[in-house]
């Protein structure tokens, strides 16, 4: 890991220990590990180009598209999915946007106070981000960022030395569990009627209780968040081994300030009327939605929590700089939306996605299929890293597959919901936020959340194992 990290936002400068021989063998197994990570993974941006060509050469060797339809697939691909690029857009902004609120910063400074060594700490920042994530995966990678360095910032001034990056690797793997959470994008889109889905699932909805909230998905969910506690505290740095530490206090200076209050539009903008009245009014729309038979959606998603936003912020004014400070964080996953819409446009033009799913269902059979379309969704999602954008190609593929072999169709739908969460650990789409608050680069933490992938991928496979037998 190079010695010192800068960042203009996290204002961070990590400080880094000399290595030893010393540590448990779990940590000097990271040691290798970490050093490829970091010499050789490109940024995001690049990563997603490099993928794109990777993807056009797999197009023309696996499929009989020619040269020209490639290209015209990508540049049609561009503008696709636009609708679902606002939905996430607008999830990660109301994401980080609650998570900034003046009571969501004062709660994350108590729970920075909460660890007392750095074994907590670690395990403490994973479990808070994983729980955080079950809620939506965008308040997930935010409150991932800002505790971790809430937690390292507090542990420097008690004298308690963390590994920064392995810290903000936890605040990351929480991510691993996004998809069997409230969010899940595959779950709602089954249960919302006149979706995609709805045609492979003859006509019908899937209720989330027998996806998200399932006793089997549950009891997933907790045996994942507590595996990759434990395995995040064993590969820990401890002794003499190697330790980068935050020196300064990365957390950021309030960006919040007062409105003035000259005139009457200034008055208006710094009375909290305005917004609590619509927040009131949000909450009331989605207790009618719910009371008349509403389903979840992304859309009664990102409601729910703009909703909260508004109760929570005091005025218009610290609203508008919220939503400003959030723009910042949110303008590099914009940016690169269009090229992974192109490498999905490539896919399906091409039937390379077909290809993927069709290779794996051949050989499948009723209990084995589960675990495959598992593994297919993996593959899938490294290509293209979107929940709801990889269902819309892959799901109806998928469903038809498990229905000839009579395979319940919840299954088939979780399947696919831990292939596209396990990869995203080795895929730095959605790392950008995170790592953009930590002041951090993709491969100064991919070494750990390769550990992560590893347990989880056992988990999920168990699971889809055991429920299919």
């Amino acid at each position: 890991m190079p010695t010192t990290t800068q960042s203009a936002e996290a204002h961070s400068a990590p400080r880094q220990q000399q290595p030893h021989p010393a540590g448990t063998v779990f940590s000097r197994a990271m040691r290798p590990v970490n050093t490829v990570m970091e010499r050789f993974i490109p940024s995001s941006l690049l990563f997603s180009i490099v993928l794109t060509f990777i993807v056009a050469g797999l197009t023309l060797a696996l499929t009989p598209t020619a040269p020209g339809d490639v290209l015209l697939g990508w540049g049609n691909g561009l503008s696709g999915l636009l609708e679902f690029m606002t939905q996430m857009a607008l999830v990660l902004m109301l994401g980080h946007i609650l998570a900034n609120t003046r009571p969501m910063r004062a709660l994350l400074a108590r729970l920075g106070q909460i660890p007392r060594s750095a074994g907590q700490a670690y395990v403490f920042v994973f479990v808070i981000a994983a729980l955080a994530s079950l809620v939506t995966w965008g308040l997930g990678l935010v409150v991932g960022g800002l505790l971790a360095r809430e937690v390292a910032a507090q542990a420097r001034h008690r004298g308690v030395c963390l590994h920064f990056p392995l810290l903000v690797a936890c605040g990351f793997a929480g991510f691993v569990v996004w998809h069997m959470g409230y969010s899940g994008s595959g779950p709602l889109t089954a249960a919302t009627p006149g979706s995609f889905l709805a045609e492979p699932l003859g006509g019908r909805t899937l209720p989330i209780t027998a996806t998200t909230f399932s006793w089997w998905n549950l009891t997933a969910t907790v045996v994942t968040v507590v595996s990759i506690a434990v395995a995040l505290f064993l590969v820990a740095p401890r002794g003499q081994d190697r330790i980068i530490e935050l020196t300064i206090d990365a957390r950021e200076d309030s960006f919040l300030t007062d409105p003035p209050r000259e005139t009457p539009a200034d008055r208006l903008d710094a009375s909290r009327v305005p917004t609590l009245l619509v927040g009131v009014t949000l909450i009331a729309y989605l207790a009618l939605h719910f009371a008349r038979g509403g389903t979840l959606t992304l859309d009664i998603v990102n409601w729910s929590f703009l909703a909260l936003i508004l109760v929570l912020v005091r005025n218009a004014h610290e609203l508008i700089q919220l939503t400003s400070h959030a723009a910042l964080n949110v303008g590099e996953i914009l940016l690169q939306f269009p090229l992974y819409a192109g490498i999905l446009g490539m896919m399906t033009t091409s039937g390379l996605i077909e290809v993927f799913s069709d290779a794996l269902a051949s050989v499948a059979t009723p209990t084995t299929f589960g675990v495959l379309a598992f593994l297919s969704a993996g593959i899938v999602n490294f290509f293209v890293p979107s929940g709801g954008g990889q269902f819309a190609v892959q799901g109806p593929i998928m469903l038809s597959a498990g229905a000839e072999l009579g395979v319940d169709p919840a299954v088939t739908i979780m399947a696919m919901s831990y292939g596209d969460q396990w990869t995203n650990m080795i895929q730095p789409f959605w790392a950008i936020p995170l790592l953009a608050i930590a002041g951090l680069k993709m491969r100064e933490i991919l070494g750990y959340t390769t550990v992560v992938l590893l347990v989880s991928g056992a988990v999920f496979a168990g699971t889809l194992l055991l429920v299919s037998l």
